[in-house]
């Protein structure tokens, strides 16, 4: 470890995010730069634990105290390779990842725990700024072939892995730029484009090829695919949206988040797109089904638009400020937390359910909910959710935006291979990451249901290595450990 009494010496500290009122006006990244003496400050908090269950916290089994260690040291180049042996996009997760290590550490047992996020960012951006990060194309080829069909983390970490195997490699994507919900999914103020562009950039020189505009299952059969590779890795994640099975979802101003969000994305990548076309919240009373991510997503890009007001909807109660007796470390835990977004206005409700949306004209105007609560069913112990009588409520509204979560992949591709299903609807694997069908694999979402950016890099790197070992018979392609 850098320093022995450094969780002692130093507190957790992390960038500070630009100010509200200069960033809600343009889509830039919020978080200001962090000084290197700040970073290797944090870096000395990491106490090299006997058993770091930071490892157990993260899917990648990120090697972090080693790399803390060398930040420390101030030994960069070191770091950056003990992160590229587990991590592909180290920029990605360092950006968008919630960082189950951090609620592992150790340290957070007693104390406010290392600040590993900011760390693994930081020594990646070094690695770039200093020209570190290379392609790495492969020494000679197989002679095998693979394609990827979905191009978000899972796809992309799956693609390299199996490029630098020597396999040759084609990605099918069926939006028109390469990223999946990197690109269209994450808003820019969280992850400005770039630093997707120049990792697509290395893939390339790698030999991976790269087709948008082609929706398998769609513009291209899925069994002919199978055909003609040799093998097939489904990574099209869980883009299946939950409703809202209310009177009143027909009207016009109720959108799926993911009809929302890729429009703001198009227009930022300077894609023209008619006013007609575009879903904008400007002038208007803006309402968001859903308190996770994808919510977050959509209230920090209503600030952007210029809404009116914006009301953040959540059917389940307000999380507690801290760890409860039934949620101990070192499990994520599930309290309040305050994005970026929510700095930024709205109000945040817990424990409503929404009844029915009315409007006239066919145009939303109002949604009507009531009040819930939950309780314990005598002998189940099951939690049972109850409206409360009396608590009825009416909320006027322009833009509705369901950010509900997912329910699993599309079936439309899935039932031309004729892949078998789990119980929850998501694709069934096998350890090698094989689906009921021989050559076609399965990685990310589309076999774990909505998940983290983390899990997804992993799962793509497991599927890789089982696509080597079916090709090849053996492989030496390193294995996720937590997956």
């Amino acid at each position: 470890m850098g320093k022995l009494t450094g969780f002692m010496e130093f507190k957790r500290e992390t960038p500070t995010r630009r100010p509200v009122e200069e960033r809600v006006h343009d889509w830039l990244e919020v978080y200001e730069d962090f000084p290197v003496e700040k970073l290797k400050a944090q870096a000395a908090r990491c106490m090299d634990c006997a058993i770091p269950f930071c490892h157990q916290g993260c899917p990648l089994g990120n090697i972090i105290p080693d790399w803390n260690d060398l930040v420390y040291r101030e030994q960069w180049r070191m770091a950056i390779d003990r992160l590229h042996a587990t991590n592909n996009f180290p920029e990605f997760t360092g950006r968008l990842c919630p960082a189950p290590c951090e609620a592992a550490c150790v340290l957070g047992i007693n104390d406010d725990p290392v600040t590993i996020k900011q760390v693994e960012l930081s020594i990646i951006e070094r690695a770039f700024d200093e020209g570190w990060v290379k392609p790495q194309p492969p020494e000679k080829l197989t002679g095998k072939t693979a394609a990827v069909v979905g191009s978000g983390p899972a796809g992309l970490a799956c693609a390299q892995q199996l490029a630098r195997a020597g396999h040759t490699v084609t990605v099918f994507e069926r939006d028109d730029r390469i990223g999946g919900l990197l690109r269209y999914g994450i808003p820019d103020f969280k992850m400005e484009k770039r630093f997707l562009d120049r990792r697509l950039w290395q893939m390339e020189e790698e030999g991976v090829t790269f087709r948008p505009n082609s929706n398998v299952g769609a513009d291209i059969s899925a069994s002919d695919l199978a055909k003609e590779f040799d093998a097939v890795a489904l990574c099209g994640g869980a883009t299946w949206s939950r409703d809202l099975d209310v009177p009143g979802r027909d009207l016009k101003g109720v959108y799926f988040a993911m009809e929302f969000l890729p429009l703001q994305n198009k227009r930022g990548a300077g894609d023209h797109i008619s006013d007609e076309n575009f879903i904008s919240a400007e002038d208007k009373r803006v309402i968001i089904l859903g308190g996770g991510d994808t919510g977050a997503d959509c209230l920090g890009t209503v600030h952007r638009q210029g809404a009116k007001s914006v009301i953040q909807i959540e059917l389940l109660p307000r999380p507690p400020d801290h760890r409860s007796d039934s949620d101990p470390w070192p499990r994520w835990p599930n309290i309040y937390r305050v994005s970026s977004a929510h700095e930024e206005g709205g109000e945040r409700e817990y424990a409503m359910l929404t009844k029915k949306l009315t409007g006239e004209n066919a145009v939303l105007q109002a949604l009507h909910g009531v009040h819930v609560e939950f309780k314990r069913e005598n002998g189940t112990g099951k939690l049972q959710m109850h409206e409360v009588p009396g608590s009825e409520f009416e909320e006027p509204v322009d833009l509705l935006l369901l950010a509900m979560g997912f329910l699993g992949p599309e079936r439309y591709s899935l039932e031309q291979l004729g892949v078998e299903l789990d119980a929850r609807g998501n694709v069934k694997a096998d350890r090698n990451k094989m689906t009921s069908v021989p050559g076609l694999f399965t990685a990310g979402d589309m076999c774990r249901g909505q998940s983290l950016i983390v899990w997804a890099i992993a799962e793509g790197r497991d599927a890789a290595r089982g696509i080597d070992r079916y090709l090849m018979g053996e492989t030496m392609l390193p294995a996720s450990i937590n997956v």
